[in-house]
């Protein structure tokens, strides 16, 4: 590797966006700089999504982690209308690791509803990056499952000689359903030292209606207000976020700062006892990145806060007798961290990556009062002052052997630190809140974990028509401070602290050990020399020693409504294969006619209890038909889910049908104008979602069994979409 460096045009170290580091010989081009790469591709190729695939997603949908549903392997667990979780072979939440922009992010709620990727719009994303299953040491850390790396747009710069540069883009959208719409903007202005960049959207929307009648009961329990048979109550939403760029450049150096902001007014839940009613984040990034002559270093230092109010929205009942009106939670979280890296080209053929990281995170998560009765006179003190500090290193060698054989290894260590304080409950004696606070003060609360990752890797090509990847990883995941410290068996408390949208209650466990996952993975990839087809099959199989599954508190057979449990290590494994493929079928007069496939299976089993593992998607496919002819891009997009059988009998996981939905869509481009239409359920099918949990939308939801057990949440009916995107 070479690398030309001219002197420092400005005093103060400035710095900004990421180099792209190329292919063999590429050269990458940054005002005065002239940068020679390595020739070193990468072992681990993670599934990129660009911005024409997200520009494609815009009118089609306002929730960021459903731009992964094409991914193989990946999956969306429901919950609020912008907050859907990720699930990667069958692993969700916080066994994934999610960044933004660099930042880790910890979800500050009992019920996890503001997760990640949720604080970004479709429309401020410029990229997203999904290792499914194998991931780096390098990319990965406090995490069993994959990793999902999004991107706001990077600082753009005027070319040199060009006084300014002036850009922008302004979207707006319509889906006919829910009567969900917004729009997005974004704008630049630079000159070739200096980028400021924005980005806003707003995306509001009503319940949605099922493609059929899917309960029996239109009772909300507020008087007059009642929902049809086909309306999914607690899914309407409006979310507001900006992202404010400022960015500085000289030579081989950029500063870069991001400033972010979401407000949501309100995201009502389908499958939560609760709903939100404000969440407001505010973010800091700055980040230093610099191009030397032995490599580059990265650099980032941000901090996030997060203060979040959940009660009952409109279609769950707030008045319960004459003492208690609603039920206020409120939870605060600070988090402050900073990541290095730095990338070392040892050689042509040989490269290090070694870095560091520090995270420091606090919790408050509190319900004040409601009413003169069980809940008074006192706040209820769910996490009393929680805390979770994280502290990582990591060293990656990646070898380049000739053409045909790439390998990489890596390790990483991290120190994990838990506590909380001491908590008491509402100051009554009502459901043992005074025996179990009691209990939980005795004990000490501090759990220290020395976690150690390892990953190996190896890529074989040996002609331009195959690619064979083997890889081998382990990966130790903390507890989160909800598994650990939430303490009360109150069935009524219990509930309000769930995060897989089960309906049942959860109780936390102070001697949780961290998870540990061995996952073993192979990738087959057969191709045309020119990618004109492609096939590639990816089976895998993880084992995780001390699994965080869940125990009946009160033992028992019930099987038929809701339960309380607790959080518990078993040990478990996961299997499965990851099948996709393109094609492009012909080219004539009319265009170019494509085809592109996906299926995924997957299976997980407690191997203590010899019961599935919750929330697993069962096999399922996808087939789309696509057509190109100059500006215009049309498609049929065809997808299969098989009966859900396999499920949590200790959860009551409720089983869900095969389905079979047909979507529409076209889109036509001209200039710096895209337009988009196009029908999703064609059919109007009534469906259920098998990770959509259980239905809690509606109703006397304080109480456990006080609504009705086994409907699981509906998909959308019939939807006509509409947008619009201008560039200038």
């Amino acid at each position: 590797m070479k690398c030309h460096i001219t002197p420092l045009a400005l005093a103060v170290a400035a710095a900004l966006p990421s180099f792209v580091i190329q292919p063999a010989g590429a050269q990458t081009t940054l005002g005065e700089m002239v940068v020679k790469t390595s020739k070193i591709r990468d072992a681990a190729e993670p599934k990129e999504i660009g911005s024409a695939e997200i520009a494609a997603q815009h009118a089609i949908t306002r929730d960021t982690a459903s731009l992964l549903r094409d991914v193989p392997g990946v999956h969306l667990s429901g919950a609020g209308g912008v907050s859907s979780l990720p699930v990667i072979h069958g692993l969700a939440d916080d066994r994934l690791r999610i960044t933004i922009d660099g930042m880790d992010f910890i979800s500050s709620c009992a019920n996890h509803m503001n997760p990640p990727l949720s604080y970004l719009d479709p429309g401020n994303v410029a990229k997203i990056k999904v290792y499914a299953g194998i991931s780096p040491v390098s990319v990965g850390g406090d995490s069993i499952g994959g990793t999902i790396i999004a991107e706001t747009a990077t600082p753009q710069f005027a070319a040199p000689g060009q006084r300014s540069l002036i850009k922008g883009e302004i979207g707006s959208f319509y889906r006919s359903n829910n009567n969900a719409m917004g729009g997005n903007l974004s704008a630049t202005l630079a000159n070739e030292f200096f980028s400021i960049h924005y980005s806003g959207a707003i995306t509001t929307a009503d319940n949605y209606k099922a493609g059929g009648n899917f309960k029996t009961t239109t009772a909300t329990g507020r008087p007059g207000h009642t929902l049809p048979v086909d309306e999914v109550g607690s899914t309407a939403y409006k979310s507001l976020t900006h992202t404010l760029g400022l960015a500085f450049r000289a030579d081989n150096h950029l500063l870069e700062a991001k400033l972010g902001y979401q407000n949501v007014p309100y995201q009502f839940y389908p499958n939560q006892r609760m709903d939100m009613l404000d969440n407001e984040q505010k973010r800091v990034n700055v980040r230093y990145l610099g191009q030397y002559g032995w490599g580059t270093l990265d650099g980032r230092v941000y901090y996030e806060t997060v203060d979040h109010y959940m009660n009952f929205s409109d279609d769950k009942q707030l008045i319960y007798g004459t003492a208690l009106n609603g039920m206020p939670m409120s939870s605060r979280g600070r988090t402050l961290g900073f990541n290095l890296k730095g990338d070392v080209y040892l050689t042509d053929d040989d490269l290090l990556r070694v870095g560091a990281l520090y995270q420091h995170y606090t919790l408050r998560d509190w319900w004040p009062p409601s009413g003169t009765g069980a809940m008074s006179p006192l706040d209820f003190q769910n996490i009393n002052h929680g805390k979770r500090d994280r502290l990582g290193f990591f060293a990656e060698w990646e070898r380049h052997f000739g053409p045909q054989w790439t390998t990489l290894a890596g390790a990483r260590y991290e120190r994990l630190e838990t506590d909380t304080n001491n908590v008491h409950g509402y100051g009554n004696a009502m459901g043992n809140q005074i025996p179990d606070a009691a209990a939980f003060n005795m004990r000490g609360h501090k759990r220290t974990d020395d976690n150690v990752d390892l990953t190996a890797l190896a890529r074989y090509t040996p002609d331009d028509m195959i690619d064979l990847e083997l890889g081998f990883a382990r990966k130790v995941r903390t507890p989160n401070l909800y598994e650990r410290y939430t303490w009360s068996t109150w069935s009524m408390a219990a509930i309000m602290n769930n995060f897989v949208g089960d309906g049942n209650g959860y109780v936390g466990n102070m001697n949780l050990k961290p998870e540990k996952a061995y996952t073993a993975s192979l990738t087959i990839d057969l191709h045309a020399a020119d990618r004109k087809w492609e096939i590639k099959a990816t089976p895998y199989f993880t084992y995780v020693d001390d699994y965080v599954d869940a125990i009946r508190l009160a033992p028992g057979t019930t099987n038929n409504q809701f339960v309380v449990l607790q959080y518990a290590n078993h040990s478990a494994y996961l299997y499965g294969v990851d099948l996709s493929g393109n094609a492009v079928l012909a080219k004539t007069n009319l265009g170019e006619f494509g085809l592109r496939g996906l299926m995924n299976y997957t299976r997980g089993e407690n191997r203590k209890t010899g019961d599935d593992l919750y929330n697993i998607m069962p096999l399922n496919g996808k087939l789309t038909f696509t057509h190109q002819a100059g500006g215009w891009n049309n498609a049929i997009e065809l997808v299969g889910v098989t009966r859900k059988n396999a499920v949590s009998s200790v959860r009551n996981e409720i089983h869900t049908g095969g389905y079979f939905l047909t979507h529409l869509r076209t889109s036509y481009t001209w200039k710096n104008i895209r337009v988009d239409l196009g029908v999703e359920n064609l059919f109007d099918r009534l469906y259920y979602l098998p990770l959509g949990g259980a239905y809690t939308g509606q109703g006397t939801t304080m109480g456990i069994n006080g609504i009705p057990y086994g409907i699981a949440v509906p998909g959308m009916g019939r939807s006509v979409y509409a947008g619009i995107n201008i560039k200038f």
